[in-house]
């Protein structure tokens, strides 16, 4: 990889569709940070996990029946950098009966910043994500305090 090349940072969601039920309502607002060059979707899949703990993998049409491609869009989406153990660990983490989307995206709107830092001389060395439960817990116990 070449010092031009600005890269945000990538993360990933593993979102557990409980009952196998996916409705497809947050299609519309992927789209859109897509679309405003916000995120940049480098990998889309679904798994499935039977009542038996067989795990397959499957991809979607029509989320909500209305007989067009909710996913049309996305197709395609596959950077390599989702693999198949990838798909073990997040089958790992759903239940029996359920099925799960796994979203794998670059940060588009931090590249320029990391990329002016870099140019700078600085280095980014560690990022990480708060899990949204100890946000609200923390929130939660910042509000009591006052």
């Amino acid at each position: 990889m070449t010092d031009e090349i600005e890269l945000g940072p990538v993360d990933y969601f593993v979102v557990e569709f409980p009952g196998n039920k996916m409705t497809g309502e947050g299609l519309p607002l992927l789209v859109d940070l897509v679309d405003r060059g916000i995120v940049r979707l480098l990998d889309l899949a679904f798994i499935r996990k039977d009542a038996d703990g067989t795990v397959t993998a499957f991809e979607i049409a029509d989320l909500d029946s209305d007989g067009q491609l909710d996913l049309a869009v996305f197709q395609g989406a596959s950077s390599g950098l989702l693999g198949q153990d990838d798909l073990a660990d997040a089958a790992a983490l759903i239940e029996p009966g359920n099925s799960a989307g796994i979203v794998v995206f670059e940060n588009r709107w931090a590249a320029p910043f990391i990329g002016a830092l870099r140019r700078g001389g600085a280095q980014l060395v560690a990022s990480g994500r708060i899990p949204v439960e100890e946000l609200l817990a923390a929130l939660d116990e910042a509000e009591a305090v006052h």
